[in-house]
């Protein structure tokens, strides 16, 4: 069924069409089948290849909510979660920032024009944070049994340190792209002021 949609067979039928118009004027005489035939495979062979359809892949706003939601499933996990009252307060200001960013309205659609940011968020909730915790409730359990290594408060503590830092730095870049298209649109009605 795709062939008979496809370039190579419209483009033979026109050559195969033309072939039984010689026919119909004489042109073709006693061999108009070979004609017909050879012109079909000749507009065959000329049409250009199909090529597949290009991917369609989810835009930066949609991958954006998907984050989102998986970010409730995150707090929800975290709430299960008996921490440190250090690493406690450093989580949540870490969570506090990241529902900012993730939070509906003017910063979600400034961050949804930024794929690497919103790839930050996505590794933070997806992978960072969930890891960080984990990890800290596994060692905690072998640390009980075997006490004397590192607590693994400090490990947390410094992972989580580290997730707001750069938490930090993609609100830091959002909010000084929006203090330069704010000089910009400045630049322009200055500009517009001093032509008009």
């Amino acid at each position: 069924m795709a062939y008979l949609e496809s370039r190579k067979n419209i483009a033979g039928s026109a050559g195969g069409l033309a072939g039984l118009a010689l026919t119909f004027t004489g042109l073709a005489g006693t061999y108009w089948p070979a004609v017909v035939a050879g012109l079909y495979a000749a507009g065959a062979l000329i049409a250009p290849p199909e090529r597949p359809p290009a991917p369609e892949f989810a835009d930066a706003s949609s991958r954006l909510e998907a984050v989102r939601e998986d970010f409730g499933t995150l707090r929800d996990y975290l709430d299960a979660v008996e921490l440190p009252p250090a690493a406690s307060g450093r989580l949540t200001e870490l969570m506090e920032l990241l529902g900012g960013l993730l939070a509906p309205g003017w910063v979600a659609m400034a961050l949804a024009t930024d794929p690497e940011g919103v790839h930050v968020l996505s590794r933070a909730v997806h992978q960072d944070v969930p890891e960080a915790v984990d990890t800290f409730v596994r060692t905690r359990w072998w640390t009980r049994i075997a006490p004397g290594a590192e607590p693994p408060e400090r490990q947390l503590e410094q992972q989580l340190a580290l997730l707001h830092r750069e938490a930090a730095a993609l609100a830091a870049g959002l909010r000084e792209a929006e203090a330069r298209r704010q000089q910009t649109h400045t630049r322009h009605l200055e500009d517009r002021g001093r032509n008009g």
